[in-house]
């Protein structure tokens, strides 16, 4: 049993991390072995997610003060919670990948900052590019067109080149 002290503890614990995640996922573990528990946490330490087991009526305390309050309402049975910190699609990727693996673990809500998303949509938040991917992607984008217009301004002097080899060999023939 919990000393207050270490009640008190958690609920700092979970209302901090809560304050600086950018999404927040509830998931069922009934069912899950200590192995599959450690796997799972071991995915998401690497992940950068913050993964706490936490008593329902302490998640709830340690949730109210922050944008994640509105998910108090479906905080019922055994519980875990994962909160984003690197970026928002990060948890979802962990719990989505290890549902996917092993169906004892049910994801039950998912939050970003200040709105309340169903289940049903952690595979499409799981989905989302990470910071460095998307900064990627819209490099590729801005740089499509400048290389395009180099390869056409290029062309212009190959054509020339390959029109006077083409004169110089019908010459010599």
């Amino acid at each position: 049993m919990l000393t207050l002290g270490e009640k008190e503890a958690i609920v700092e614990a979970v209302a901090e991390r809560a304050q600086t995640a950018q999404s927040a996922l509830a998931a069922e573990y009934s069912g899950l072995t200590v192995g599959d528990m450690t796997a799972l946490r071991e995915s998401a330490r690497e992940a950068g997610v913050f993964l706490r087991v936490v008593k329902n009526t302490l998640a709830r305390r340690a949730l109210s003060e922050t944008e994640f309050s509105m998910m108090a309402d479906f905080l019922k049975g055994p519980l875990i919670l994962a909160f984003s910190v690197d970026g928002p699609s990060s948890a979802a990727r962990v719990l989505t990948e290890f549902a996917k693996k092993n169906d004892k673990l049910v994801i039950r809500v998912v939050a970003l900052p200040g709105q309340l998303l169903t289940a049903a949509d952690a595979p499409a938040l799981a989905k989302m590019p990470t910071k460095d991917e998307a900064i990627s992607t819209l490099m590729a984008v801005m740089k499509a067109p400048v290389e395009k217009l180099a390869r056409t301004i290029n062309e212009v002097p190959g054509k020339l080149v390959r029109t006077v080899a083409a004169v110089r060999d019908s010459k010599a023939a």
